[in-house]
């Protein structure tokens, strides 16, 4: 592996500048209620872009982002010219916010070497580097195939299997007024409460401002599950999920982490799933 830990810094990515096999991508999507500058984007010289909202997620689905298939995750890949030797970096314009998506769906996918930079373009700028303003184009197809890895993907039926598991934690992202059902759901027609049996660390723990939280201080959060052999994560829609996701591989790469794809969209629509 190019480094030991899937969360990277700025001082980091620029030992692989010239690597010939590094493929950086902006894996930014619009948050809830906040849409990205698209007139005036900001990337890191060479970037491709990582269309999760459109080429990465399922359009046949009535869910949101859910996982495309071996397929087209393939010809998506390819397209953005990546290769099976590739390093890939993922970033987001907002700092931490989608990019471990993207490092997720390509663990899922059976790719090894992919990494997440701590900050994204906020660290980028703040470290006074230079800044681009259109993205990279692929000149060669790649030829990296993807591979379902089902070690890091749970369905509905997982969860199910896994409520009353003792060595299975199931952790929801979402907001602690969310999961308490103390608010409504941003999406219609979705129940309030959380999954049966359900730990709740809103995703906004791990993170201080735009960064990562430091490792010492993710194992001080994560400290109460270190005893179960799984967590499976979910949030509303399998975004923020992978932050925490991340944020566990960090400091315990040991512990097999999976995310709930469907996540409460799926869950919190369907009356005969276990809530509370």
């Amino acid at each position: 592996m190019k480094f030991q830990q899937p969360i990277i810094s700025i001082q980091a990515l620029e030992t692989i500048l010239d690597d010939p096999n590094l493929i950086l991508l902006d894996c930014s999507i619009d948050k809830v209620g906040k849409k990205l500058d698209d007139l005036n984007i900001e990337l890191i010289p060479n970037s491709h872009f990582f269309d999760i909202e459109h080429r990465f997620s399922d359009s046949r689905s009535e869910l949101p982002h859910t996982l495309v298939d071996e397929k087209t995750f393939t010809k998506e890949a390819q397209f953005l010219g990546i290769n099976k030797d590739s390093v890939i970096v993922c970033y987001d314009r907002w700092g931490v916010y989608s990019s471990p998506r993207a490092w997720w769906m390509f663990k899922v996918m059976g790719f090894a070497e992919v990494y997440v930079l701590n900050g994204g373009i906020i660290a980028w700028k703040n470290a006074n580097k230079n800044i681009s303003k259109t993205y990279q184009i692929a000149e060669n197809l790649g030829n990296f195939e993807a591979k379902l890895n089902e070690n890091w993907l749970a369905n509905v039926n997982d969860v199910l299997d896994a409520i009353e598991q003792p060595s299975i934690k199931i952790i929801d992202a979402r907001s602690s007024v969310r999961f308490n059902a103390e608010v409504d759901e941003p999406r219609p027609g979705l129940r309030k409460g959380h999954i049966k049996n359900a730990g709740n660390i809103p995703f906004e723990l791990v993170l201080e401002d735009e960064f990562y939280k430091s490792n010492d201080d993710l194992a001080i959060i994560f400290e109460k599950f270190n005893d179960k052999e799984e967590l499976i994560f979910s949030c509303g829609s399998g975004i923020t999920a992978s932050i925490l996701a991340l944020a566990n591989h960090q400091i315990n790469q040991q512990q097999v982490i999976k995310i709930y794809d469907g996540s409460w969209a799926e869950w919190g629509k369907d009356e005969e799933l276990p809530i509370e």
